[in-house]
């Protein structure tokens, strides 16, 4: 993974489609339906804090957790703007580590996919459990192998926001389900364009390989659906959203 120093000066602007608000409401109505709303909720791979501010305007308590500096700097600012009060931790996720337990969980936008080695995805899920109270909910999204294999592939996307221009260049490796992703930026300051460059990778993983990683890490599946709607993850499905549970006690990660 890189460490997105560029990618976090722009990415609020590149992302202002994500829609923070209405995700974060969806999220919670599926802690509500499988569980309960959660009183201490960790954010795992938080970025600039859309999503923890998001819950934490909602009234939850909230810790973020990024391994960008760069990024937490920027979802400091955000939580400062906005009035909450969010604890924001610089942790790799299969390097988490608290001081006590939280009795819910999320990582969205396909921030897991990040994690291009299978053994350090077990080993994030497998921390993120062991933080977790039993019977308490971790949610979290992927791309899927149809997604990379078909949409990101080897296309580039051209990206127009807020006085920014991005060139977004993918390449895709069939049998790894490897996505390097190349991000050119052109930021206009004072009528002259600004130029920056980030390179990272995403991994397309599985839903054998997915399955496997949250038994041995404790969980069970309690759904996986289609990103924003309540229909099941299908073979046409880009994000999949998967709700699993605790089911029992893990000893280490």
């Amino acid at each position: 993974m890189g460490s997105y120093t560029s990618f976090a000066e722009v990415y609020d602007r590149l992302m202002s489609d994500a829609d923070y608000r209405s995700r974060t409401s969806r999220l919670i109505k599926l802690f509500e339906k499988y569980d309960r709303r959660p009183t201490l909720l960790l954010d795992v791979a938080c970025g600039t804090g859309g999503f923890s501010n998001q819950f934490a305007l909602k009234g939850f308590e909230v810790i973020g957790v990024d391994m960008s500096e760069e990024m937490l700097e920027t979802a400091r600012a955000n939580s400062s703007a906005l009035g909450t009060d969010v604890l924001f931790l610089c942790q790799k996720a299969e390097e988490l580590d608290l001081y006590g337990t939280v009795d819910g969980a999320v990582c969205c936008m396909d921030s897991l996919n990040h994690i291009t080695d299978y053994k350090a995805l077990c080993r994030a899920i497998s921390r993120v459990t062991l933080f977790l109270e039993t019977g308490r909910l971790f949610i979290f999204d992927v791309n899927t192998v149809f997604k990379h294999k078909t949409v990101l592939a080897d296309n580039t996307f051209i990206i127009e926001e807020d006085n920014i221009f991005c060139v977004w260049r993918n390449s895709t490796d069939e049998k790894s389900l490897v996505t390097d992703i190349y991000l050119d930026f052109f930021v206009e300051e004072n009528g002259t364009y600004k130029r920056s460059s980030e390179d990272f990778s995403e991994r397309a993983y599985t839903p054998e390989e997915l399955d496997a990683a949250i038994k041995a890490a404790g969980l069970e599946t309690v759904a996986v659906l289609d990103d924003m709607s309540d229909e099941p993850a299908g073979s046409g499905t880009e994000r999949a959203l998967y709700i699993t549970r605790k089911v029992k006690e893990t000893k280490n990660g």
